[in-house]
């Protein structure tokens, strides 16, 4: 089957050791196996790889379109992969939670907004990438998969992982797969990835890249930046007094030091007034990386309404607590915080508007 065009299926393990995760990927991994359509790879959870991991050699070889599952915002998987040289336009999934409604909309196509500064040296392949929280069944994922490796514009593979395993797969040979740091029956794990250039002398995509000398990846705290929102506003740099942030060769903020980063901490999140700040582990889906909407103007903050701090302010907060842990002194909203009203236009009223209004007037 070597030449045959095909899709690669990439699953993103779960940190920890879930046993309802495991099963879940351990039950994708065994069907997609079997698949004659796709070529199926396990790597670690992929927020936590750094960028010398050899999973990520691995993802940085594979030519054309590529499923990704993961347990992470399909917006936040995105742009660690592109942070990580892994690139592609952002492929539309008709997976949906489940917990949306009948009538919630099928995504559109990913689009940069008209200010933001967008990614640099995009292929035209594509990238899927389905949450693994959204659906407790393997059925719905293998489904959707099947669905885009039909209408995916795929290049050849070569490497056929059915030619690897001969049939259906024993359970050592799932092994293999689903636990690449352990040997299994004393044989090493898969082999590492070739030296750069990526493919064999066969023009081959090799298999899955562990090698036996990677250890499992610890877990890792960083922003990740959302360039298709990100309008280069630098808010971020001026907010954050730990060196995380810089520019690159263009004057275009990136993650410089994303290991200054203080773990558990969002506060950059919360001033970036394009929510183009991703910290994919956080428990909040705003700041997570879900598909939600926030006003660049930051016209209202309905928390005032209810006496709740406002978003800078716990951002200051936050900040201010990890000054203090590192010995130094608190700042609070003297440093870094935008005055966004200053000098902007007023905008067209809208509903909001009109809701203030109203506010006002049951004041009175």
């Amino acid at each position: 089957m070597a030449g045959q065009k095909k899709i690669t299926v990439v699953i993103s393990q779960a940190p920890g050791r879930n046993p309802a995760k495991r099963e879940l990927e351990e039950e994708l991994a065994a069907a997609l196996l079997v698949e004659n359509e796709v070529d199926v790879s396990l790597v670690p959870h992929l927020n936590d790889l750094t960028a010398d991991h050899s999973g990520l050699l691995y993802l940085r070889r594979v030519p054309g379109d590529v499923v990704i599952l993961s347990w992470l915002y399909p917006r936040a998987a995105r742009w660690i992969l592109d942070r990580n040289g892994v690139k592609g336009q952002m492929g539309i999934s008709l997976l949906k939670s489940a917990e949306a409604g009948d009538d919630e909309g099928i995504p559109a196509e990913e689009e940069a907004r008209p200010n933001a500064i967008g990614a640099l040296e995009v292929p035209k392949r594509k990238l899927y990438c389905l949450d693994l929280r959204d659906q407790s069944e393997p059925r719905v994922y293998l489904d959707e998969i099947r669905r885009i490796a039909r209408e995916a514009s795929v290049q050849t593979v070569g490497l056929d992982l059915m030619q690897w395993i001969g049939g259906s797969p024993q359970p050592a040979q799932l092994q293999r797969y689903l636990n690449p740091f352990l040997p299994v029956n004393g044989a090493p794990g898969p082999s590492a990835a070739p030296a750069a250039g990526g493919a064999s002398d066969a023009g081959e995509v090799p298999p899955p890249a562990v090698a036996t000398t990677d250890e499992p990846p610890k877990r890792r705290w960083y922003p990740i930046i959302d360039y298709s929102r990100c309008t280069n506003c630098m808010e971020c740099i001026d907010f954050c007094l730990f060196g995380v942030y810089g520019v690159d060769t263009l004057d275009r903020i990136l993650v410089e030091q994303q290991d200054n980063c203080k773990k558990g901490c969002p506060a950059c999140s919360r001033v970036c007034p394009e929510n183009a700040i991703i910290f994919p582990e956080h428990k909040t889906p705003a700041i997570a990386g879900a598909e939600v909407e926030r006003d660049a103007n930051f016209k209202i903050d309905l928390s005032k309404l209810f006496g709740a701090p406002s978003a800078l302010e716990i951002a200051a907060q936050e900040r201010d607590t990890e000054l203090v842990r590192d010995g130094r002194d608190a700042v609070g909203m003297s440093v870094g915080v935008p005055k966004r009203q200053e000098s902007k236009p007023a905008g067209p009223r809208d509903a909001l508007d009109d809701l203030m209004d109203d506010l006002d007037k049951l004041s009175v």
